[in-house]
């Protein structure tokens, strides 16, 4: 199959949905040799901020000299984002070969998700990598993801999300993402809610697993616009970060605990080489500055917690007036993520993804309209954008969010790049 053949094939396979579970893809990966067996594996599960970790922690054994592989997902343009090896994404080439082997080994009715972790694995085996950070998709306890063995899990804050798949309360949710933790395996955990951090040090301590917290163990703060860490056992002072956004101090101060524990199991790393691995993290989509008259800011917030830390850290950034464009999925709080931007916009434009379960765009402008700003539905994603820049002065801004398939599709219309949906 070519490289598009092979993308409509595996798209396809949404049709079976999100299942939980681990009955198939354990035996896809016995069929396929146990690829995962010949690198090591970090783990990274939460709700907000696993991708910006995973992509700082990447970018820290990178620079540590390792041959790093990063999986992430959703991809924002190319299904190629989400596998990269020290940076490069995935050739097309390759995804079509690897994924004919995948499929041919596959159970009946394999996810999506299933055959795209078991084609990362495979594909971070050919390539010979040390380490691969593996973003859980969904929860972590029964996501395919845990059916690698990791060498330490990196904890992202936890909040209400998936709530038809992980249960309706904090507790329930944490308890399914600290499901991914494995016996003695180190637990790095960001700054939690109590219920979730209670839930996360009872995992912990069943696994008889080392638990690292932030607050505790480790720290990172912001003075003069540089980033001071307070680690488990150095201190690095006057980081550059190489992501925008207040915010990413909490990423940045996971991602380096991570690579301190992770220096005495095996992967020693120099205090030079954080620094580099801080300053040189890239992670599209989030925070990500387009332009310059007017500037158009792309940031993947699509929960209440995501859009709060967005609005603070649109505080940093001077402006003239300021134009939504935003398109969310129907099965998203809507009031939790727009209760926060709403009162910072000038007028907002409504958009609908290319993707099954967006919201249509009327409905949302019709939202906003009924909380007293100005709204219009404005068709697409590019449609959206290009009206937000018709009618903006050169020192506004424009920022698109809402969920990170809007945040994908604008970004593809800023770069004249070939989009390619996502629809698994």
């Amino acid at each position: 199959m070519t490289y598009a053949e092979t993308l409509e094939h595996i798209y396809a396979l949404g049709r079976f949905g999100i299942k939980p579970g681990l009955d198939r893809i354990v035996p896809l990966l016995a069929a396929l040799g146990n690829p995962q067996d010949t690198f090591k594996t970090v783990h990274v599960v939460g709700t907000n901020g696993k991708g910006s970790t995973s992509s700082f922690l990447a970018s820290i054994l990178g620079a540590g000299g390792y041959r790093t592989g990063l999986f992430t997902s959703p991809h924002l343009i190319s299904f190629t984002e989400r596998m990269k090896v020290n940076g490069a994404e995935i050739e097309e080439d390759d995804v079509a070969r690897l994924a004919a082997l995948v499929l041919a080994a596959a159970p009946k009715e394999s996810t999506f998700f299933e055959i795209v972790t078991a084609l990362a694995a495979l594909y971070f085996a050919e390539s010979g990598v040390d380490i691969a950070i593996f973003e859980a998709g969904m929860g972590g306890r029964l996501d395919a993801t845990n059916a690698l063995n990791g060498i330490l899990c990196a904890i992202a804050p936890i909040s209400i999300e998936h709530t038809d798949y992980l249960g309706s309360t904090v507790e329930e949710i944490a308890a399914e993402k600290a499901g991914i933790c494995k016996p003695g395996a180190p637990v790095v955990t960001a700054r939690q809610l109590p219920e979730a951090q209670f839930i996360i040090e009872h995992n912990a301590d069943r696994l008889a697993a080392p638990l690292y917290r932030q607050g505790e163990a480790f720290d990172a703060f912001w003075m003069d616009r540089s980033l001071y860490y307070r680690g488990v056992s150095l201190t690095l002072d006057g980081l550059q970060c190489g992501l925008l956004g207040r915010y990413q101090s909490g990423n940045a101060a996971l991602a380096l605990a991570c690579a301190e524990i992770l220096g005495a199991i095996g992967f020693p790393i120099t205090p030079q080489a954080m620094a580099a691995g801080v300053a040189n993290a890239r992670w599209p989509g989030r925070m990500e500055l387009f332009g310059d008259a007017p500037r158009v800011l792309l940031d993947g917030a699509h929960n209440p917690a995501g859009a709060r830390a967005l609005a603070e850290a649109l505080d940093d950034i001077p402006r003239g007036r300021l134009f939504l464009v935003i398109g969310v999925m129907a099965d998203k709080e809507l009031s939790g993520i727009l209760s926060p931007l709403l009162p910072l916009a000038e007028r907002v434009f409504a958009v609908t993804p290319a993707i099954d379960r967006a919201l249509p765009a009327v409905e949302l402008a019709g939202y906003c309209l009924g909380a007293g700003v100005e709204a219009m539905a404005a068709g697409s994603v590019g449609e959206g954008v290009q009206l937000a820049r018709n009618v903006a002065a050169d020192d506004d801004l424009i920022v698109v969010c809402g969920s990170l398939f809007t945040v994908g599709e604008a970004r593809g219309h800023l770069k004249s790049e070939t989009f390619e949906p996502f629809r698994g």
